[in-house]
């Protein structure tokens, strides 16, 4: 990999879009960091969670695009926590605060892990009416590692990245799956891609679940194949559309707008 390459839109959306911090612990360290962009009328919106250590801004091109068809996103980057139980009570006293009765949720990776746990937690009193899970597993048993892992926290920036970059193919990608891997691996996340069995276990998790596949795309598709990923996620939330549960404004965009964006990207949804 050469030089990390930051693209205009990214600078745009770092100077247009602010970066909220918000404390709801008693632990004035837990700290969650968050862009809400789009709408304030939408009461529930679609919420975007990171993978491993992740940043909101690795959404940057959701928020840009999703906000100007007219929907409301927020793409939020947790504090630590220890485990899921202590964070799906961290994310619901954020929802609180937020007055956000029901959202969306997409998760990437480890987000969508979390996204599931959360579910799960409020299940009796739900605040979660859908998911979109992306790259995501449900057990993380599938990330154990070598003993390396126990001296992780020791080891300099470089050679962190070294390990990350030699869980990345070393054939040849375009260059927006570079750009994207770059992106990513400058914050030394999302180590691992997934593997046939943890992606078998999720289908057979959610056998009813519509499956948006796509050819290319790699471990960041959001980034690098952000169009196809913007388009999924209209198609999922169409269905929402003039319910109290709908993440956009229903004066921004039409259902033959969405039909017409489908077809000129060339692209199908299975459904399973």
């Amino acid at each position: 990999m050469g030089e990390i390459k930051v693209s205009p839109d990214y600078n745009w959306f770092r100077s247009t879009v602010p970066l909220k911090k918000i404390i709801v612990d008693d632990d004035d360290s837990k700290i969650w960091s968050l862009y809400d962009a789009g709408p304030r009328s939408i009461r529930c919106p679609l919420i975007f969670l990171p993978p491993v250590s992740g940043t909101a801004d690795v959404f940057f091109r959701q928020i840009l695009a999703l906000t100007g068809w007219g929907y409301r996103v927020i793409a939020l980057q947790y504090p630590v926590y220890w485990d899921h139980l202590e964070f799906c009570d961290g994310f619901r006293k954020l929802l609180d605060h937020l007055q956000l009765d029901k959202v969306h949720l997409f998760g990437a990776s480890l987000g969508g892990f979390l996204a599931q746990k959360f579910a799960e937690y409020t299940h009796k009193s739900p605040r979660v009416h859908s998911l979109i899970l992306c790259n995501s597993f449900s057990d993380t048993s599938i990330f154990n590692q070598t003993w390396t892992a126990n001296s992780f926290w020791l080891m300099p920036a470089f050679m962190l990245k070294k390990i990350v970059l030699g869980n990345f193919s070393s054939g040849p990608v375009d260059p927006m799956m570079a750009d994207a891997i770059d992106f990513m691996v400058d914050r030394v996340f999302d180590q691992s891609a997934l593997s046939t069995e943890a992606k078998e276990e999720m289908y057979k998790l959610y056998p009813n679940a519509r499956r948006a596949h796509l050819k290319t795309g790699g471990n960041f598709p959001y980034l690098c194949r952000s169009a196809e990923v913007n388009l999924y996620v209209q198609i999922h939330l169409l269905q929402f559309h003039g319910t109290k549960y709908a993440a956009i404004d229903p004066s921004m965009v039409s259902a033959e707008e969405l039909e017409v964006q489908k077809g000129s990207l060339g692209i199908s949804q299975e459904e399973q």
